[in-house]
């Protein structure tokens, strides 16, 4: 199963890469992702808090992809172990031509409990990510 949201923001795919991976503000601006530690490159492992507007929060330590710095930043985590329910979280920063960029947020679900869950990723989950995509414009364009 796979989720994915996008908005258009106006910056520079520098500018959002920078509050994308300042995850210390995180708590001050981010609807969905409400606390995330650690460093955002390939091969570090974060610590991310995830708690949708009006629904249950949940703590996860994903393993960082990719981390290209104006481009992309990819993470998977797990449920208690690999193959049970496993995230792919990306987000991509896509320039376009008239200016500003696009920035997509996908995840990948796998595993077996994937079909129980299924409802709520495609509305909490879906929402939080919708929330945080707002939020993070806003947040650009207002500073």
């Amino acid at each position: 199963m796979e989720l994915n949201t996008e908005i258009q923001i106006n910056a520079t795919p520098e500018r959002i890469w920078q509050f994308l991976t300042d995850f210390a503000t995180y708590p001050q601006w981010n609807p969905f992702i409400r606390r995330a530690s650690g460093k955002p490159e390939k091969g570090e492992q974060l610590e991310v808090y995830l708690q949708p507007e009006g629904a249950g929060g949940m703590t996860f330590r994903p393993g960082v992809l990719i981390a290209e710095p104006g481009r992309e930043l990819r993470w998977r985590g797990h449920l208690l172990f690999p193959g049970l329910f496993d995230g792919e979280h990306i987000f991509i920063i896509e320039p376009i031509v008239a200016g500003g960029v696009r920035f997509i947020q996908r995840e990948i679900f796998t595993g077996l409990l994937v079909p129980l869950f299924a409802h709520k990723l495609n509305t909490e989950t879906r929402r939080g990510f919708e929330d945080m995509n707002k939020a993070l414009k806003l947040r650009v364009e207002g500073e």
